[in-house]
């Protein structure tokens, strides 16, 4: 037999997404939050009604139907996540995580609401056709939308554009840069490619924040993490975040009135 490389996106998966026994059941709003230091820092901001292991990560449910779960790194394990999210009823997922600036207009501290991840990793190709010159991925654009106004209102600049989303950050080569960079990436990251894809596929609404947290453009790693406007950035976009997905439960609330 060739080996099994074919799209079989009209057949059911042997594992429910839900596992051996149904889970209980979300909001329709969630955060997810790929760095420890962040989750935890929207958990303080958070009004929990319960916390319970969720895979090797964390996942929250407060008094105002929003949840957060996190964290996480890479494609397959994001999309695990995202999946039992799905399951237990959402339907609407902000993405908030951290990246590389790819160019010299983005500084450490910027704040990215993207509109388009290529894709550079293997999770996406089980949940969509993908083009074989570019592959890419898109977040939902009303939402994505909604999340830079709403930044917008609460005083914050974002950055709008394309990240380039790779399965092996000590792979990032000066021709895979270069490349990337001449479609139009102006960051670098891990997850959101994959998240974008499962998300169509799974009809879940979702939109992606990134605080840039080092940069690339110059062609050496320049780190930025100990830096106190990264840090100022990402507590910025940790209660933007949250705000949002709580204005996102309280107008889904009112529609269902």
């Amino acid at each position: 037999m060739n080996y099994p490389t074919w799209l079989d996106l009209n057949d059911v998966s042997v594992i429910p997404p839900s596992g051996a026994r149904k889970a209980p059941e979300l909001g329709p709003v969630a955060i997810m939050v790929s760095t420890l230091a962040d989750f935890k820092m929207v958990q303080s901001a958070m009004d929990p009604e319960d916390s319970s292991p969720f895979f090797v990560s964390r996942l929250i449910s407060d008094r105002q139907n929003v949840s957060a779960a996190g964290p996480f790194v890479g494609s397959p394990y994001a999309v695990m996540l995202q999946e039992s999210l799905k399951a237990r009823g959402v339907s609407r997922i902000i993405v908030l995580g951290w990246c590389g600036s790819l160019t010299d207009t983005l500084q450490t501290g910027d704040l990215v609401v993207v509109n388009q991840a290529l894709v550079d990793e293997g999770t996406s190709r089980h949940y969509a056709v993908l083009d074989p010159d570019i592959p890419a991925s898109f977040p939902d654009a009303d939402l994505t939308r909604r999340l830079a106004a709403h930044l917008s209102d609460r005083g914050l600049a974002c950055a709008k554009g394309p990240v380039w989303t790779t399965d092996a950050i000590y792979r990032e080569t000066p021709r895979k840069i270069a490349w990337f960079k001449s479609q139009g990436a102006i960051a670098v990251e891990m997850e959101c490619s994959a998240l974008f894809s499962a998300a169509a596929f799974r009809s879940i609404r979702i939109t992606a924040l990134l605080v840039v947290s080092d940069s690339l453009a110059a062609g050496t790693w320049d780190p930025g993490f100990k830096k106190q406007r990264f840090k100022t950035a990402r507590q910025d976009a940790c209660h933007a975040v949250l705000s949002f997905a709580r204005a996102m439960a309280s107008d889904g609330a009112k529609e269902n009135v």
